[in-house]
C-alpha cells in the first residue's frame, strides 16, 4: 500500500508542477505578464520546498512511477471546441489546483505536517486564479 501511495503523491506533484509551469509560460511569453509569472513560478518553487522536505525522498517516489502500468494513462479528454490561451490557462490552473487537494489529502496520511503546507498552497492559487481572470 505505501508503494501506491507513493505513486499517488509522485503522480499530483508532478501534475501540479506542470500545470503551473503551463500557467508561468503562457503568462511569460503570450501576456509578457512579469509580475504573474514570478508569482507562478514562486508557487512552483515552494512545491518543491515542500516535496524536498518530505519524509520520503524524492529519488524514492521516481523510483516508485510506473508510467507505463498506468491505468488512467490513456484516458482522453475530446475539446467540444478549440482552446485559446486563456482555456489553456484556465484549465491548468485548476489541474494544479486538483493535484494540490490530492498532495493535501495523502499527506494526512504520509506526512501530516505538509498538508497545510499544501492547503496553503491551494488557496494561494485560489486568490492567484481570481488575479488572472480578471485581468484577462
Amino acid at each position: 500500500m505505501k508503494n501506491r501511495s507513493l505513486r499517488l503523491i509522485d503522480a499530483n506533484f508532478n501534475r501540479v508542477k506542470e500545470g503551473l509551469r503551463v500557467c508561468e509560460d503562457i503568462l511569460r511569453f503570450i501576456y509578457d505578464d512579469a509580475r504573474l509569472t514570478r508569482s507562478f513560478k514562486e508557487l512552483r518553487h515552494d512545491c518543491s520546498k515542500i516535496i524536498l522536505k518530505f519524509p520520503v525522498p524524492y529519488r524514492v517516489l521516481v523510483k516508485m512511477r510506473e508510467a507505463r502500468k498506468d491505468v488512467g494513462k490513456n484516458s482522453l479528454i475530446s475539446e467540444k471546441k478549440k482552446p485559446n490561451w486563456n482555456d489553456v490557462l484556465a484549465s491548468n490552473m485548476k489541474r494544479a489546483q486538483e493535484g494540490l487537494r490530492v498532495l493535501e489529502e495523502a499527506s494526512k496520511i504520509i506526512a501530516r505536517g505538509a498538508s497545510r503546507r499544501f492547503q496553503s498552497l491551494r488557496f494561494s492559487l485560489y486568490e492567484l486564479e481570481k488575479r488572472v481572470l480578471k485581468k484577462f
